[in-house]
C-alpha cells in the first residue's frame, strides 16, 4: 500500500489514523490506496488487559456541555468498576472511512475497552458499523448526522424543553421570538427548534422564518445572529437559543448594542451549565441532567456488555426550566 501511495510506512500508519501532521493531499493519496486495494488493518487484539474500560470519543473538550456529560460518566464508570479512556476521533475526512474507522476500535479493543460512548459526534457511522463489527457496543449522547438503525442514545426531552421555554416567554407577553440554534444535523438541534415551532403554533402564532437562525453551538455563532436580528427594522422582543453558549453570545451583542435585558430582551439558554447563573443578568435556560445523561450512557453500556438488550434504543431524560433573571415580562412601549 505504501508503494501505491507512493509515501512511507509511518505517513501511511498517520493517514489511517487521523493523523494531522501529514497534507490533505496525502492522505487522500493513502486512502485512496486503501479503497483499491480493499485494505483491513489486522491490529493486534491477543493481549488482554487485566481490567475492563469505556472508551468515551468527542470532538470539543472544552465545551462545558461535553465537561457535565463527562462528569457523569467518570461518576458512573467508578462506580461500575470500568477504567475511563478518553479519546478524540479521527478526524472528520477519514473517520468515514471503513478502514479508519475499523482500526482506530481495533485501537480501543487493544487498549481495553468493552464498549464506547460518543458525545455529539459527527458523522459516526463508520465507527458505530467498525464497533458493530468487533462486537463492541456503542452509545450515542445526542446524535449528530447519522442514518444508522442499530444506533443506541442517549438524550434529553429536547422538544419539551423547548417548548416549554418558549411557552414561559409567551406567558410574559412575548409574541416576536427569535430562535438561534445548532446545526440541522444535529437531531437535540432539530428537536429543540420543533419544541419551540410547536409552541407558537399552539399560541396561534405564525412562525416567522426571518426569525430563525441555524449554525454551530458557539458564542460567535449568538453573538452574529443576535447583531442580525436585533438590527432588523422590527427586531424580537426575545430570543431563544439552542444552548447556553449561544445565549452567551446573544448577551455580549445585546450589551455591545445597548439592548437592556431583560428590559429590551429577554433571552433563554438551554443545558443549565454553571455559567448560565454566572452571566450579566443570569440566565434563564432549559436545565438537562448533563452528568445523569452521561451515568444512563455508561449503565447502557454496562448492560449491553452483559448479553442483554438496553430497556430502551434510545432514552430521553426529562428536562425543567430554570428561570432567572434574563427574561421578563414584555414591556409597553408607552413604559419606554
Amino acid at each position: 500500500m505504501a508503494q501505491m501511495a507512493g509515501v512511507s510506512r509511518a505517513t501511511v500508519s498517520k493517514a489511517l489514523n487521523g493523523r494531522n501532521d501529514i497534507s490533505l493531499q496525502t492522505r487522500e493519496r493513502v486512502l485512496a490506496a486503501v479503497s483499491e486495494l480493499e485494505y483491513r488493518p489486522t491490529t493486534t487484539t491477543e493481549v488482554v488487559p487485566s481490567r475492563r474500560a469505556i472508551a468515551v470519543v468527542f470532538d470539543v473538550p472544552a465545551s462545558p456541555y461535553i465537561l457535565g456529560v463527562l462528569q457523569g460518566v467518570l461518576t458512573a464508570t467508578a462506580e461500575s468498576g470500568f477504567d475511563l479512556l478518553t479519546r478524540l476521533p479521527p478526524d472528520r475526512r477519514s473517520r468515514t472511512q471503513r478502514a479508519v474507522a475499523h482500526d482506530w476500535v481495533g485501537e480501543q479493543v487493544a487498549a481495553g475497552a468493552v464498549g464506547i460512548i460518543a458525545l455529539t459526534l459527527p458523522a459516526p457511522d463508520a465507527l458505530i458499523d467498525a464497533a458493530s463489527q468487533a462486537g463492541l457496543p456503542f452509545v450515542m449522547v445526542d446524535p449528530v448526522g447519522t442514518s444508522d438503525d442499530r444506533m443506541v442514545s442517549v438524550a434529553s426531552s429536547n422538544w419539551a424543553g423547548a417548548r416549554t421555554a418558549t411557552e414561559h416567554l409567551l406567558a410574559l407577553g412575548h409574541r416576536r421570538i427569535a430562535w438561534i440554534g445548532g446545526p440541522e444535523v444535529s437531531v437535540a438541534a432539530r428537536d429543540r427548534l420543533y419544541g419551540y415551532q410547536a409552541a407558537l403554533d399552539a399560541a396561534g402564532i405564525s412562525v416567522d422564518p426571518d426569525l430563525i437562525r441555524a449554525d454551530q453551538f458557539a458564542v460567535a455563532t449568538g453573538a452574529a445572529h443576535a447583531r442580525d436580528l436585533l438590527t432588523l427594522a422590527e427586531p424580537p422582543t426575545a430570543i431563544m437559543t439552542g444552548d447556553d453558549e449561544i445565549a452567551v453570545g446573544v448577551l455580549a451583542t445585546a450589551h455591545a448594542l445597548g439592548v437592556r435585558v431583560p428590559e429590551d430582551l429577554s433571552v433563554t439558554g438551554f443545558d443549565d451549565t454553571p455559567q448560565a447563573a454566572w452571566t450579566t443578568p443570569p440566565l434563564t435556560t432549559v436545565h438537562q441532567h448533563l452528568d445523569g445523561m452521561g451515568a444512563m450512557a455508561v449503565q447502557t453500556i454496562r448492560v449491553m456488555t452483559e448479553g442483554r438488550d438496553p430497556s430502551s434504543r434510545h432514552v430521553e431524560l426529562a428536562t425543567s426550566l430554570t428561570v432567572r433573571e434574563s427574561t421578563a415580562p414584555l414591556r409597553d412601549v408607552k413604559d419606554s
